[in-house]
């Protein structure tokens, strides 16, 4: 493992100059825990326009000529996902820290490899989950952990605009890793996915689905379901918590109020808290009290992730979203596309969920 002193920025370099890997070269420039040191490209002519006329930063086609030198630390991943196995591997062998866009990998088995790998050699995987490191989920992470919302009922996630119709994946795999990857990342350590539906169409005869919906069962009995479409004339980022003692709505479009905590609710007596005469039947009351808009400080997430990502390696313990997230990502996404296959059936989880 190349290693850097712990009062000097991290070496970093950034392979991949295409949609993302611009974002990241700009907070990597930004943050003042890494060095980057790199952008990798097969296109040599892209990579150097990203980075402008005036950088220092070296400029590589050869993903090889990277990995060799002693000053990357780490690197980030933004390639296509069926390259994201090889390269990956490569850095892990090199002994780099790894950061990879979502989906962590092509396929679960692919993801497996890459998480067996960092751990054999003690190296720091992370996925990047970018929405996870939004400061409205990551409040919803901390009212869900501290029962602010009380047991989670319902999840009611929509993701929907007119977008690209993607080549090589289905809307799943495009638009849903992101609902998928919120959802493990907000959920309390007992409460877990234990199976997953889909149904889709493709109404424009793209060859794929272009419109899916998700059903999720949780252990704790909830169910979370999720709306992915390309076809949508309007944009909409909207998800309902709902919990037994509040309601939460994160309304993704809307900067000036993202978040809305209700706490309007349907309460249930139990039938030790009835008398004799009510025991037969259950007492159901509607509760309805204030709606609290929380203030967020508005801030990047990349830069948060970015962060975490120095955080993790710095440390050596997992990142929030380690390789781990990415994982258990993939086998949602995989039982779902397997759902789909089979019009739309029922897909039981592993029993650890690739904890």
């Amino acid at each position: 493992m190349t290693s850097h002193a712990p009062d000097e920025p991290i070496g970093v370099a950034v392979i991949g100059a295409g949609y993302w890997g611009p974002n990241l070269v700009r907070n990597f420039q930004g943050s003042p825990a890494f060095h980057l040191r790199w952008l990798c490209d097969l296109d040599v002519d892209r990579a150097r326009k990203v980075l402008g006329g005036y950088s220092t930063v070296g400029v590589s086609a050869d993903l090889d000529e990277v990995l060799a030198d002693p000053g990357v630390h780490a690197v980030a991943i933004a390639t296509p996902a069926g390259s994201h196995l090889p390269v990956a591997l490569a850095a892990l062998r090199a002994g780099k820290h790894v950061l990879v866009e979502k989906p962590l990998a092509a396929t679960f088995e692919e993801g497996r490899q890459l998480v067996d790998e960092a751990d054999r050699r003690g190296l720091t995987l992370m996925c990047d989950h970018t929405y996870c490191y939004t400061p409205a989920v990551l409040r919803i992470r901390d009212l869900l952990a501290a029962g602010e919302l009380g047991e989670l009922h319902f999840l009611d996630s929509v993701r929907i605009n007119l977008g690209l119709v993607q080549r090589d994946i289905d809307v799943v795999w495009d638009l849903a890793p992101h609902d998928l990857s919120i959802l493990d990342f907000v959920l309390p350590p007992a409460v877990r996915p234990i199976a997953v539906a889909a149904h889709g169409a493709d109404g424009i005869g793209a060859g794929r689905a272009c419109v899916a919906y998700l059903t999720l069962q949780l252990s704790n009995g909830a169910i979370a379901h999720i709306h992915v479409n390309w076809l949508s004339p309007v944009k909409v980022r909207t998800a309902i918590f709902g919990g037994s003692k509040r309601t939460l709505v994160w309304d993704d479009l809307n900067p000036s109020q993202r978040l809305s905590i209700y706490d309007r609710g349907v309460d249930v007596a139990s039938p030790e808290e009835l008398g004799d005469e009510q025991r037969r039947d259950i007492l159901v009351s509607y509760r309805s009290g204030d709606m609290v808009a929380p203030a967020l400080t508005e801030r990047e997430a990349l830069r948060t992730m970015v962060e975490e990502y120095a955080r993790a390696i710095t440390t050596g313990t997992p990142a929030l979203t380690d390789g781990r997230s990415g994982l258990r990502v993939l086998e949602l996404l995989q039982a779902a596309s397997r759902s789909l296959a089979e019009g739309g059936t029922m897909i039981k989880l592993s029993e650890g969920h690739t904890a």
